[in-house]
């Protein structure tokens, strides 16, 4: 697969090399409280991108509108699993709930309305924050990377996806106002480090429903470098009509519309995701 694009700072991305065995797997939570920064279509969108290259792709639907479900072409009221089950039900394994996509590589695991209901029931569990962690440790020696799509908030789901992950990856909208809800979720991140997982680490800041042509947008991008440094991404992820159009044919842009410009900032994203990897 060849480089797409010209900007020099993305000439460095080095070519994924192809992988002589698969696992332990990366656990890479997407995570931001504030919703409508693009999650959702980041984490469908780069999970088919990183499959391409070859790698083995878990995508966990920790959300329960079930975006991530609805995005890969499931229905969420006709689900007999989900993670729901899994998380409440003792005789439930991953195996049974874990589907295959379109996309070869790419596996889901479910959601729907019915995860509300496990937060509610998880607050009374003993080691609550580490449930989704304890459902997940079957399958880590199977896949190269987990991409857990969490809800916009901050609340026990998302803790259990934090706790349960290596790295985060926090898409964020271009624009003044999402600024202080990075620093927010920093702050819980830093929280989740020093009290339950010591591993987690941010992999990186995505800048997302970036607009060039707009004044607006190149301040904001420059001054989110200025704030995160190193940690922002490179890869920015422009507006286009192609992700909804996507998304209402239950596919990856990767595979709806591989051409477009959008596929080809999700194929940089996946290199740079790659070359971040301190495990392969």
């Amino acid at each position: 697969m060849t480089e797409e694009s010209e900007d020099p700072k993305l000439a460095v991305i080095p070519e994924p090399p192809e992988l002589k065995k698969h696992g332990p797997a990366r656990v890479i939570s997407m995570v931001n409280q504030k919703g409508g920064v693009g999650k959702t279509t980041s984490t469908v969108s780069l999970g088919s991108a990183l499959a391409d290259y070859g790698r083995k792709v878990l995508l966990v639907d920790f959300d329960p509108q079930g975006a991530l479900s609805v995005a890969l072409g499931m229905n969420p009221n006709e689900m007999d699993l989900s993670i729901y089950n899994l998380l409440t039900q003792s005789d439930c394994h991953i195996g049974d709930v874990i589907v295959n996509t379109r996309v070869s590589g790419l596996d889901l695991v479910p959601s729907n309305i019915d995860l509300s209901a496990a937060e509610v029931q998880l607050v009374s569990e003993v080691g609550r924050e580490y449930a989704l962690q304890r459902v997940l440790l079957p399958i880590i020696e199977d896949y190269d990377i987990v991409l857990i799509d969490c809800q916009p908030s901050l609340g026990l789901l998302t803790l259990n996806a934090l706790t349960a992950s290596t790295e985060v990856i926090i898409p964020m909208e271009t624009e003044y106002f999402a600024l202080r809800g990075v620093a927010l979720l920093k702050d819980t991140i830093d929280k989740v480090v020093s009290r339950l997982n010591p591993e987690l680490r941010i992999l990186g800041v995505l800048p997302t429903m970036y607009n060039p042509r707009t004044l607006h947008g190149r301040e904001v991008l420059e001054s989110v470098t200025g704030a995160f440094g190193d940690t922002v991404f490179s890869t920015t992820i422009n507006r286009t009509v192609k992700f909804p159009d996507s998304a209402v044919a239950g596919e990856p842009i990767t595979t709806f519309a591989p051409t477009s410009s959008g596929a080809q900032a999700y194929r940089r994203l996946a290199r740079e995701v790659i070359a971040r990897s301190t495990v392969k």
